[in-house]
């Protein structure tokens, strides 16, 4: 399936992508686009502005996403606090990991085209899921 969303991705559009990939569909085809009306009409457009899977009242799209695919994972959830507070910055969580990933994106979004971004965003949302998941099993952070 294709999947559409704004060029120079950021930190929602990769977590966005990344949510896609791993939790709704794994041969997922990403589309990147720098105006909503190059959106194919084979794609679902996402973290656009006035789409069905964007920033809707408080939510940032990763969070959006998970609610319209009824994705109820606990350590999915927290992944949302960080992406939400490192692409908003409204205190909405205490997320103190999300200044950190903001810069790494950021610095992605200077060096590497989408599709790198892409390519290199993957195992880092992959190891921060893990990271939490364990926590998670354990009650504790791991060591």
């Amino acid at each position: 399936m294709k999947w559409a969303t704004r060029a120079r991705i950021h930190i929602d559009r990769a977590a966005c992508a990344w949510l896609i990939r791993r939790h709704i569909d794994q041969d997922a085809e990403f589309v990147f686009v720098t105006d909503p009306a190059q959106v194919p009409e084979d794609a679902t457009p996402f973290d656009m502005r006035g789409v069905e899977l964007g920033h809707h009242g408080d939510d940032c799209s990763f969070e959006t996403i998970l609610r319209r695919y009824g994705l109820m994972d606990p350590v999915l959830w927290k992944l949302a606090e960080i992406v939400h507070e490192a692409d908003l910055d409204d205190e909405r969580y205490d997320a103190p990991e999300a200044p950190g990933l903001d810069a790494v994106l950021r610095g992605l979004s200077m060096t590497c085209d989408d599709e790198r971004i892409l390519e290199l965003s993957g195992p880092l949302f992959d190891g921060l899921y893990e990271y939490y998941r364990r926590a998670t099993l354990i009650g504790r952070e791991p060591a």
